[in-house]
């Protein structure tokens, strides 16, 4: 289903003969335990739908109105299938800055086209900062539509935490990373750098009112509610707290979902022991899978680790795992790593500013790993096969 695409044919040879590397060795599993709240904000979410009312995803696109655009002729890399890249203000603004990619078939599997309320989707999650490269101030996604039943359009929906009474329902930004982020059933699990993940119930976008400032965001007087001018707003439903017994705590860079175990595997971002690294640790670092409750697409009260890894790579902003092979992206050396630990590791050459990873299975035609770059200029969101990353 890639009419309504840009498709790449005949155009490039696969990737270069992987080259070797080494490997992660495993880690002990029950060291890394989750904690899920799903309920965190229910009396004041509840009250912010009673107050704004809710748009159905269907709708939001139905009212989607920024034209994605072809991928550049420029655009390279080994086994490119497919893409699209954001209008010219989002591909230029300095101040938002493209991080996570999950898609609808993340969400329902690859029945029906892989659509969720009738819409074969894409999405990105998204940070904004004060000024260009400041503090960060809030967060966002945009849905794709990927399906040539509809128009080439994408639509921003800001993230938000409620705030307030009952009586008073509000909400506020919410100012993190948004490095990684999954999409599975109705739940969207975004990245939260030092903590975990926080929970977002995709049937539960709310309406804002139109008008204020660029710079307004919730309850104004009475029930009049803006957000920054956005239309729509997700509100959080809950938190996915991380805890460990090792002494250095997760740092949750990227997120990605593996339907395959049905499990969400997150990496970590850190630097060499020798490099100047502010930000972030000088350490090894990680790779942890977590498995959903049995057959749910929430995570238990309480949740063990059923796979640790320490990984001999650094600078790490994408995940995937699919069926025992891992993927790793590295933006510091434009580089993906293949790993399963029959076969080994392989590296292959990757794109610049390259960021998450979603693995998208398909029924019919080759499954893919979907990626996209955050160089402002070039946010190229493009989709490569997966067999020509050591994936076959």
């Amino acid at each position: 289903m890639f009419a309504a695409g840009l498709l790449v044919t005949g155009t490039l040879a696969g990737a270069p003969p992987a080259a070797a590397a080494v490997a992660p060795t495993a880690l002990p599993a029950s060291d890394y335990t989750l904690t899920a709240d799903y309920h965190q904000f229910d009396t004041l979410t509840s009250a912010l739908v009673t107050t704004l009312g809710t748009s159905a995803v269907h709708t939001v696109m139905e009212n989607a109105n920024h034209d994605r655009q072809a991928l550049p002729s420029s655009f390279s890399v080994a086994g490119l299938s497919t893409g699209f890249r954001f209008d010219d203000g989002d591909n230029s603004d300095c101040q938002s800055v493209p991080q996570g990619i999950t898609t609808s078939r993340d969400a329902v599997g690859t029945a029906d086209s892989g659509n969720y309320d009738g819409h074969q989707l894409v999405l990105v999650s998204w940070y904004t900062t004060d000024g260009c490269g400041g503090a960060q101030q809030r967060s966002r996604i945009t849905l794709a539509d990927w399906d040539a039943t509809y128009p080439n359009k994408y639509r921003k929906i800001l993230l938000v935490e409620p705030t307030g009474t009952a009586a008073a329902p509000d909400f506020k930004d919410i100012p993190i990373h948004a490095g990684g982020v999954s999409w599975y059933g109705n739940y969207l699990y975004v990245a939260d750098t030092g903590k975990g993940m926080r929970i977002f119930d995709m049937r539960k976008i709310l309406n804002t009112d139109s008008g204020g400032t660029a710079d307004q965001i919730g309850r104004q007087s009475g029930s009049v509610y803006y957000a920054h001018n956005y239309a729509y707003v997700l509100p959080q439903i809950g938190t996915v707290a991380a805890q460990t017994s090792s002494p250095d705590k997760l740092v949750w860079s990227s997120i990605s979902l593996d339907r395959v175990s049905r499990s969400i595997v997150m990496a970590e971002y850190t630097c060499p022991a020798d490099a100047v690294c502010t930000k972030y640790p000088n350490r090894p670092p990680r790779a942890v899978r977590f498995p959903f409750a049995p057959g749910a697409t929430t995570f238990a009260a309480s949740t063990t680790a059923s796979q640790a890894l320490q990984l001999p790579w650094y600078k790490l902003n994408g995940v995937a795992s699919h069926n025992g092979r891992w993927w790793f992206n590295s933006s510091g050396q434009k580089q993906l790593y293949y790993w399963t630990p029959a076969a080994g590791p392989a590296t292959f050459p990757w794109v610049s500013g390259g960021e998450s990873i979603s693995y998208w299975e398909d029924a019919t035609n080759p499954d893919l790993l979907w990626s996209l770059q955050e160089t402002t200029g070039g946010r190229n969101v493009f989709a490569v096969t997966q067999a020509t990353y050591g994936g076959g």
